[in-house]
Protein backbone atom coordinates (compact mmCIF):
# COMPACT_ATOMS: atom_id res chain seq x y z
CA UNK A 1 0.00 0.00 0.00
CA UNK A 2 0.81 3.05 -0.74
CA UNK A 3 2.01 6.17 1.84
CA UNK A 4 2.65 9.67 1.87
CA UNK A 5 4.91 11.99 4.57
CA UNK A 6 4.17 15.38 3.87
CA UNK A 7 5.86 18.34 5.73
CA UNK A 8 4.28 21.44 6.65
CA UNK A 9 7.19 23.76 4.01
CA UNK A 10 4.95 21.61 1.48
CA UNK A 11 7.90 18.47 0.50
CA UNK A 12 5.93 15.44 -0.07
CA UNK A 13 7.22 12.15 0.30
CA UNK A 14 5.92 8.79 -1.46
CA UNK A 15 6.83 5.56 -0.32
CA UNK A 16 4.91 2.19 0.89
CA UNK A 17 2.64 1.94 3.83
CA UNK A 18 3.44 -0.64 6.88
CA UNK A 19 2.28 -0.95 10.58
CA UNK A 20 -0.87 0.93 11.16
CA UNK A 21 -3.12 2.70 8.20
CA UNK A 22 -4.46 5.91 8.22
CA UNK A 23 -3.01 9.39 9.30
CA UNK A 24 -0.98 10.83 12.36
CA UNK A 25 0.36 14.13 12.63
CA UNK A 26 3.77 15.02 14.60
CA UNK A 27 6.82 16.98 15.13
CA UNK A 28 9.63 14.96 12.33
CA UNK A 29 12.57 14.50 13.62
CA UNK A 30 15.48 12.14 12.94
CA UNK A 31 17.63 9.53 14.51
CA UNK A 32 21.37 8.99 13.80
CA UNK A 33 21.33 5.72 15.32
CA UNK A 34 23.04 2.25 13.63
CA UNK A 35 21.36 0.04 15.82
CA UNK A 36 18.63 0.17 18.59
CA UNK A 37 15.05 0.95 16.67
CA UNK A 38 13.69 -0.93 19.10
CA UNK A 39 14.59 0.85 22.22
CA UNK A 40 14.19 4.63 20.03
CA UNK A 41 10.38 3.74 19.08
CA UNK A 42 9.68 2.53 22.54
CA UNK A 43 11.17 5.67 24.09
CA UNK A 44 8.78 8.07 25.85
CA UNK A 45 10.74 11.21 24.73
CA UNK A 46 9.15 10.81 21.19
CA UNK A 47 6.10 11.57 22.25
CA UNK A 48 4.30 13.06 19.49
CA UNK A 49 6.84 13.07 17.23
CA UNK A 50 7.19 11.16 13.67
CA UNK A 51 11.17 9.60 13.82
CA UNK A 52 13.06 9.07 10.90
CA UNK A 53 15.82 6.77 11.08
CA UNK A 54 19.02 7.79 9.29
CA UNK A 55 20.21 4.36 8.91
CA UNK A 56 19.03 2.93 5.69
CA UNK A 57 17.85 -0.71 6.46
CA UNK A 58 15.67 -0.99 9.64
CA UNK A 59 13.92 -4.24 11.14
CA UNK A 60 16.81 -6.96 10.41
CA UNK A 61 17.29 -7.90 13.86
CA UNK A 62 13.30 -7.94 14.77
CA UNK A 63 11.64 -6.93 18.30
CA UNK A 64 11.75 -9.02 21.05
CA UNK A 65 10.51 -8.46 24.78
CA UNK A 66 13.55 -7.54 26.44
CA UNK A 67 14.64 -4.09 24.76
CA UNK A 68 11.55 -1.61 25.37
CA UNK A 69 11.97 1.31 27.25
CA UNK A 70 8.11 1.85 28.27
CA UNK A 71 5.69 -0.44 28.37
CA UNK A 72 4.08 0.81 25.22
CA UNK A 73 5.52 3.17 21.75
CA UNK A 74 4.26 6.71 21.92
CA UNK A 75 5.68 7.70 18.64
CA UNK A 76 3.29 9.46 16.15
CA UNK A 77 5.23 7.82 13.10
CA UNK A 78 8.27 5.80 11.85
CA UNK A 79 9.70 6.80 8.89
CA UNK A 80 12.92 4.32 7.12
CA UNK A 81 14.79 3.76 3.90
CA UNK A 82 14.31 0.43 3.96
CA UNK A 83 11.63 -2.04 6.29
CA UNK A 84 12.71 -5.54 6.63
CA UNK A 85 10.00 -7.96 7.34
CA UNK A 86 11.68 -11.32 7.51
CA UNK A 87 14.35 -10.51 10.21
CA UNK A 88 17.00 -12.69 11.56
CA UNK A 89 17.83 -13.05 14.98
CA UNK A 90 17.71 -15.41 17.58
CA UNK A 91 16.10 -13.18 20.33
CA UNK A 92 13.54 -12.08 17.48
CA UNK A 93 9.80 -13.06 18.70
CA UNK A 94 8.39 -10.78 15.92
CA UNK A 95 8.75 -7.72 13.51
CA UNK A 96 8.72 -3.80 13.44
CA UNK A 97 5.07 -4.19 11.05
CA UNK A 98 3.46 -6.22 13.70
CA UNK A 99 4.65 -3.79 16.69
CA UNK A 100 3.75 -0.44 14.96
CA UNK A 101 0.27 -2.49 13.76
CA UNK A 102 -0.14 -3.40 17.61
CA UNK A 103 0.00 0.17 18.55
CA UNK A 104 -1.57 1.96 15.92
CA UNK A 105 1.41 3.70 14.47
CA UNK A 106 2.08 4.64 10.82
CA UNK A 107 4.81 3.61 8.80
CA UNK A 108 6.09 4.56 6.13
CA UNK A 109 9.21 2.99 3.74
CA UNK A 110 11.15 3.61 0.44
CA UNK A 111 11.30 7.38 0.82
CA UNK A 112 14.75 9.13 0.61
CA UNK A 113 15.61 9.28 4.26
CA UNK A 114 18.91 11.49 3.27
CA UNK A 115 17.18 14.15 1.44
CA UNK A 116 14.71 14.19 4.27
CA UNK A 117 17.66 14.44 7.01
CA UNK A 118 19.02 17.09 5.01
CA UNK A 119 16.00 19.28 4.90
CA UNK A 120 15.15 18.88 8.78
CA UNK A 121 19.18 20.15 9.53
CA UNK A 122 18.41 22.57 6.85
CA UNK A 123 15.24 24.16 7.76
CA UNK A 124 14.83 22.54 11.64
CA UNK A 125 12.61 19.88 13.21
CA UNK A 126 9.21 20.79 11.73
CA UNK A 127 5.25 19.34 11.60
CA UNK A 128 4.55 16.61 9.20
CA UNK A 129 1.55 14.18 8.75
CA UNK A 130 1.85 10.33 7.16
CA UNK A 131 -1.05 9.10 5.20
CA UNK A 132 -2.25 6.08 3.89
CA UNK A 133 -5.10 7.65 2.28
CA UNK A 134 -5.86 9.26 -1.17
CA UNK A 135 -7.28 12.87 0.28
CA UNK A 136 -5.71 15.01 -2.70
CA UNK A 137 -2.54 17.13 -1.36
CA UNK A 138 -4.20 20.33 -0.90
CA UNK A 139 -6.37 18.85 1.88
CA UNK A 140 -3.65 17.50 3.29
CA UNK A 141 -1.86 20.66 3.52
CA UNK A 142 -5.18 21.60 5.07
CA UNK A 143 -5.46 19.22 7.85
CA UNK A 144 -1.78 19.47 8.63
CA UNK A 145 -1.99 23.52 9.07
CA UNK A 146 -5.10 23.19 11.46
CA UNK A 147 -3.50 19.98 13.57
CA UNK A 148 -1.85 21.63 16.18
CA UNK A 149 1.42 19.57 18.07
CA UNK A 150 0.68 18.06 21.04
CA UNK A 151 1.80 19.83 24.21
CA UNK A 152 0.70 17.91 27.15
CA UNK A 153 3.61 14.64 26.48
CA UNK A 154 4.92 14.27 29.96
CA UNK A 155 1.18 13.96 31.31
CA UNK A 156 0.46 11.19 28.47
CA UNK A 157 3.82 9.59 29.04
CA UNK A 158 3.99 9.41 33.03
CA UNK A 159 2.77 7.30 35.63
CA UNK A 160 -0.48 7.58 36.70
CA UNK A 161 0.04 6.06 40.26
CA UNK A 162 3.03 5.09 42.67
CA UNK A 163 5.12 1.85 42.50
CA UNK A 164 7.62 1.02 43.82
CA UNK A 165 10.74 -1.52 43.29
CA UNK A 166 12.40 -2.56 46.61
CA UNK A 167 15.80 -2.94 47.21
CA UNK A 168 17.88 -2.85 50.63
CA UNK A 169 20.41 0.75 50.03
CA UNK A 170 19.34 4.02 49.64
CA UNK A 171 15.54 5.03 48.44
CA UNK A 172 15.21 6.96 45.46
CA UNK A 173 11.88 8.66 44.55
CA UNK A 174 11.66 8.49 40.44
CA UNK A 175 10.03 11.26 39.71
CA UNK A 176 8.61 9.96 35.98
CA UNK A 177 8.43 12.78 33.44
CA UNK A 178 8.19 9.93 30.55
CA UNK A 179 10.95 7.43 32.18
CA UNK A 180 12.58 5.40 29.79
CA UNK A 181 13.27 1.80 31.82
CA UNK A 182 16.91 2.15 31.62
CA UNK A 183 16.91 4.50 34.80
CA UNK A 184 14.91 2.07 36.95
CA UNK A 185 17.24 -0.45 35.68
CA UNK A 186 20.32 1.21 36.82
CA UNK A 187 19.43 2.00 39.94
CA UNK A 188 17.51 -1.34 40.97
CA UNK A 189 20.70 -2.90 39.48
CA UNK A 190 22.23 -1.08 42.47
CA UNK A 191 20.26 -2.22 45.51
CA UNK A 192 18.61 0.87 45.35
CA UNK A 193 15.23 1.13 47.08
CA UNK A 194 13.16 2.84 44.01
CA UNK A 195 9.71 4.66 44.50
CA UNK A 196 8.40 5.46 40.99
CA UNK A 197 6.19 8.81 41.53
CA UNK A 198 3.95 10.89 38.51
CA UNK A 199 5.09 13.76 36.88
CA UNK A 200 2.27 15.88 39.76
CA UNK A 201 3.32 14.36 42.62
CA UNK A 202 4.30 17.61 44.99
CA UNK A 203 7.05 18.06 47.23
CA UNK A 204 5.02 16.96 50.00
CA UNK A 205 3.25 13.62 48.37
CA UNK A 206 7.39 13.21 48.24
CA UNK A 207 8.75 14.02 51.32
CA UNK A 208 6.65 11.80 53.09
CA UNK A 209 8.38 9.43 51.00
CA UNK A 210 11.49 9.68 52.95
CA UNK A 211 13.69 9.43 50.12
CA UNK A 212 17.84 9.51 50.47
CA UNK A 213 17.67 11.26 46.92
CA UNK A 214 15.60 12.01 44.19
CA UNK A 215 16.23 10.92 40.70
CA UNK A 216 14.52 13.00 37.84
CA UNK A 217 13.97 11.57 34.96
CA UNK A 218 13.67 12.36 31.10
CA UNK A 219 10.50 12.90 29.07
CA UNK A 220 9.07 14.39 26.18
CA UNK A 221 8.81 17.93 24.96
CA UNK A 222 9.27 21.90 25.99
CA UNK A 223 10.28 21.47 29.84
CA UNK A 224 8.02 25.41 30.00
CA UNK A 225 4.84 23.29 29.69
CA UNK A 226 5.37 21.53 32.46
CA UNK A 227 5.84 24.80 35.18
CA UNK A 228 4.34 22.89 37.97
CA UNK A 229 7.63 20.38 38.16
CA UNK A 230 9.79 22.74 38.06
CA UNK A 231 8.07 24.56 41.36
CA UNK A 232 7.59 20.76 43.00
CA UNK A 233 12.24 20.74 42.16
CA UNK A 234 12.61 24.18 43.05
CA UNK A 235 10.64 23.63 46.82
CA UNK A 236 13.03 20.12 47.23
CA UNK A 237 16.61 21.53 46.48
CA UNK A 238 18.23 21.58 49.16
CA UNK A 239 16.83 19.43 50.78
CA UNK A 240 17.48 16.25 49.23
CA UNK A 241 21.00 15.27 46.74
CA UNK A 242 19.33 15.56 43.14
CA UNK A 243 19.93 13.73 39.61
CA UNK A 244 18.23 14.73 36.87
CA UNK A 245 18.69 13.49 33.48
CA UNK A 246 17.17 14.96 29.62
CA UNK A 247 13.78 16.85 30.69
CA UNK A 248 14.93 16.45 34.10
CA UNK A 249 18.40 18.32 33.78
CA UNK A 250 16.34 21.32 31.50
CA UNK A 251 13.67 21.13 34.51
CA UNK A 252 16.49 21.44 37.43
CA UNK A 253 18.25 24.08 35.28
CA UNK A 254 14.48 26.14 35.27
CA UNK A 255 13.95 25.89 38.96
CA UNK A 256 17.42 27.37 39.97
CA UNK A 257 16.56 30.57 37.58
CA UNK A 258 18.25 29.58 34.37
CA UNK A 259 16.46 29.25 31.02
CA UNK A 260 15.96 26.81 27.87
CA UNK A 261 15.70 26.98 24.06
CA UNK A 262 14.37 25.06 21.37
CA UNK A 263 16.93 23.74 19.11
CA UNK A 264 17.21 23.74 15.42
CA UNK A 265 16.79 20.29 14.86
CA UNK A 266 18.44 18.50 18.28
CA UNK A 267 20.11 15.82 19.67
CA UNK A 268 18.96 12.56 18.86
CA UNK A 269 21.58 9.27 18.69
CA UNK A 270 23.91 7.23 20.21
CA UNK A 271 27.33 8.88 19.03
CA UNK A 272 27.48 12.60 20.57
CA UNK A 273 30.67 13.99 21.56
CA UNK A 274 30.67 15.10 25.70
CA UNK A 275 33.42 16.68 27.06
CA UNK A 276 33.76 16.80 30.97
CA UNK A 277 35.29 20.42 31.57
CA UNK A 278 36.92 19.29 35.24
CA UNK A 279 38.89 16.38 33.50
CA UNK A 280 39.15 17.15 29.82
CA UNK A 281 37.87 13.84 28.82
CA UNK A 282 35.19 13.28 25.99
CA UNK A 283 33.16 10.79 26.57
CA UNK A 284 30.61 9.22 23.75
CA UNK A 285 27.04 9.47 24.46
CA UNK A 286 23.17 8.57 23.69
CA UNK A 287 20.86 11.61 23.40
CA UNK A 288 17.42 12.82 22.53
CA UNK A 289 16.50 16.29 22.91
CA UNK A 290 15.04 18.92 20.96
CA UNK A 291 15.55 21.90 23.91
CA UNK A 292 19.03 22.93 25.39
CA UNK A 293 19.51 25.02 28.71
CA UNK A 294 21.11 28.55 27.49
CA UNK A 295 24.61 29.18 28.19
CA UNK A 296 23.99 33.32 28.76
CA UNK A 297 21.68 32.10 31.50
CA UNK A 298 23.37 30.23 33.96
CA UNK A 299 25.70 33.50 34.30
CA UNK A 300 24.04 34.50 37.62
CA UNK A 301 22.38 31.69 39.21
CA UNK A 302 24.06 29.46 41.71
CA UNK A 303 24.36 26.97 39.06
CA UNK A 304 27.99 25.51 37.20
CA UNK A 305 28.31 24.17 33.94
CA UNK A 306 30.42 21.03 33.69
CA UNK A 307 29.92 19.43 30.88
CA UNK A 308 29.49 20.86 27.02
CA UNK A 309 28.53 19.01 23.69
CA UNK A 310 31.98 18.92 21.51
CA UNK A 311 30.00 19.86 18.49
CA UNK A 312 28.08 22.58 19.13
CA UNK A 313 29.19 23.77 22.49
CA UNK A 314 25.46 23.56 24.15
CA UNK A 315 25.31 22.88 27.72
CA UNK A 316 25.37 19.05 28.65
CA UNK A 317 25.90 19.24 32.28
CA UNK A 318 25.52 21.69 35.57
CA UNK A 319 25.92 20.96 39.15
CA UNK A 320 24.93 23.36 42.15
CA UNK A 321 27.30 25.20 43.96
CA UNK A 322 25.58 24.97 47.07
CA UNK A 323 23.50 22.03 46.95
CA UNK A 324 24.01 18.38 46.02
CA UNK A 325 22.77 18.27 42.96
CA UNK A 326 23.80 17.29 39.68
CA UNK A 327 22.28 16.90 36.02
CA UNK A 328 23.31 15.76 32.30
CA UNK A 329 21.92 16.68 29.17
CA UNK A 330 22.38 13.21 27.97
CA UNK A 331 21.63 9.62 28.59
CA UNK A 332 23.80 7.98 30.89
CA UNK A 333 21.42 4.55 30.86
CA UNK A 334 22.20 4.84 27.22
CA UNK A 335 19.35 1.91 25.69
CA UNK A 336 21.01 2.63 23.07
CA UNK A 337 23.95 3.99 22.92
CA UNK A 338 27.10 3.32 25.00
CA UNK A 339 27.31 2.40 28.39
CA UNK A 340 30.16 4.44 29.25
CA UNK A 341 28.39 7.08 31.22
CA UNK A 342 26.61 4.59 33.74
CA UNK A 343 29.28 5.55 36.40
CA UNK A 344 26.82 8.65 36.93
CA UNK A 345 24.64 7.13 38.76
CA UNK A 346 27.52 5.27 41.35
CA UNK A 347 28.23 8.81 41.43
CA UNK A 348 25.11 10.00 42.60
CA UNK A 349 25.02 7.19 45.39
CA UNK A 350 28.14 8.59 46.57
CA UNK A 351 26.73 12.08 46.70
CA UNK A 352 23.89 10.98 48.64
CA UNK A 353 25.95 8.72 51.48
CA UNK A 354 28.78 12.19 51.37
CA UNK A 355 25.77 14.21 52.11
CA UNK A 356 24.48 12.07 54.78
CA UNK A 357 27.54 11.97 56.69
CA UNK A 358 27.83 16.14 56.69
CA UNK A 359 24.19 16.13 57.13
CA UNK A 360 23.58 13.46 60.07
CA UNK A 361 19.86 12.86 61.12
CA UNK A 362 19.35 13.82 64.66
CA UNK A 363 18.09 10.02 66.38
CA UNK A 364 14.62 9.95 66.70
CA UNK A 365 14.73 9.79 70.51
CA UNK A 366 16.34 13.12 70.96
CA UNK A 367 13.48 14.60 68.68
CA UNK A 368 10.93 13.64 70.78
CA UNK A 369 12.73 14.84 74.07
CA UNK A 370 12.99 17.92 72.01
CA UNK A 371 8.91 17.74 71.33
CA UNK A 372 8.11 17.15 74.91
CA UNK A 373 10.60 19.51 76.89
CA UNK A 374 8.74 22.61 75.09
CA UNK A 375 5.67 20.80 75.71
CA UNK A 376 6.08 20.97 79.35
CA UNK A 377 7.71 24.63 78.84
CA UNK A 378 4.67 26.00 77.29
CA UNK A 379 2.69 24.42 79.48
CA UNK A 380 4.82 26.01 82.70
CA UNK A 381 3.87 29.35 81.13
Amino acid sequence: MQARLLLEDGTLFTGKSFGAEGGSVGEVVFNTGITGYQEVISDPSYCGQIVTMTFPLVGNYGINRDDFESIRPFIHGFVVRRHEDVPSNWRAQYTIDQLLKEYGILGISDIDTRMLTRILRQHGTMKGMITTGNERVEELKERLGTTALLRDQVARTSTKNVFSSPGEKERIVLIDYGAKSGILRELTKRGCDVVVVPQDATAEDIRRLSPDGIQLSNGPGDPKDVPHAVNTIRELLGEFPLFGICLGHQLFALACGADTDKLKFGHRGGNHPVKELESGRCFITSQNHGYTVKEESVFGTELEVTHINNNDKTIEGLKHKKFPAFTVQYHPEAAPGPYDNSYLFDRFLEMIRDNKIANPERPRQAQLSETLRGELLYAQK
